[in-house]
C-alpha cells in the first residue's frame, strides 16, 4: 500500500520535514542521524496502524526488507554509509512495489545528479585543500522520497473538505 496517498497529511508533511532534515543533516557532516531514519520508519509505521491492518502492506515490509538487504551489501562494498542504508529502508516502507519502483529510479536519477556535483566541486579545489570523504546520498534519498510525495497529488486530495456556505444576513436595527 502507498502510505503517501492513504496517511494522514501531518504524517506526510512529518514524512517530508524529517527527509529533509536528513539531506541538510547528510550534506554538512555527512552523517544522518539514527533519531532520524527512526522517525521516518516510526512515521510510516504509524501511518500503516492509522490507515488500519491491510493484507497489501506486505509490499511494504518487503520493500523495508528488499532495502535493507541491499543497502547492506552496499554499505559492506563500501558504496553507501550505514546512515544512508538505514534513511533509504525506512523511506521505503512508506511505498508498495509499485510505487516504489518510481521511488527508486527518483532516488538513482538523484543520486547521479548529487554524484556529478560533488565531482565537479572537488575538481575545482585547490590543491592542498581536503578532500571530501564520500558523496551525500542522503540528499538523493530525500530528493526522491520528497519528490514521490509531490507526484502522488492524489496524496493531497484525500485531505481537502469543502467548507459550508458562509450566508451573511443583513443588520436589523
Amino acid at each position: 500500500m502507498n502510505l503517501i496517498t492513504s496517511a494522514p497529511l501531518w504524517l506526510i508533511i512529518l514524512f517530508g520535514c524529517a527527509m529533509i532534515a536528513a539531506a541538510i543533516e547528510d550534506g554538512v557532516r555527512l552523517r544522518i542521524s539514527n533519531v532520524t531514519s527512526l522517525l521516518v520508519l516510526v512515521g510510516g509505521i504509524a501511518a500503516a496502524i492509522i490507515v488500519g491492518p491491510q493484507w497489501a502492506l506486505w509490499q511494504n515490509i518487503v520493500v523495508f526488507i528488499a532495502l535493507l538487504a541491499l543497502g547492506t551489501f552496499s554499505f559492506s562494498a563500501g558504496w553507501l554509509g550505514g546512515g544512508d542504508v538505514k534513511l533509504f529502508a525506512a523511506a521505503g516502507f512508506w511505498f508498495d512495489l509499485r510505487s516504489a519502483v518510481g521511488f527508486l529510479a527518483l532516488v538513482f536519477l538523484a543520486g547521479g545528479l548529487v554524484a556529478i556535483v560533488y565531482l565537479v566541486r572537488r575538481s575545482f579545489r585547490k590543491a592542498g585543500q581536503k578532500r571530501g570523504a564520500g558523496v551525500p546520498y542522503g540528499i538523493a534519498i530525500a530528493v526522491g522520497a520528497c519528490a514521490m510525495i509531490l507526484l502522488n497529488a492524489s496524496a493531497f486530495q484525500h485531505h481537502e473538505r469543502t467548507l459550508p456556505a458562509i450566508r451573511i444576513a443583513p443588520h436589523q436595527s
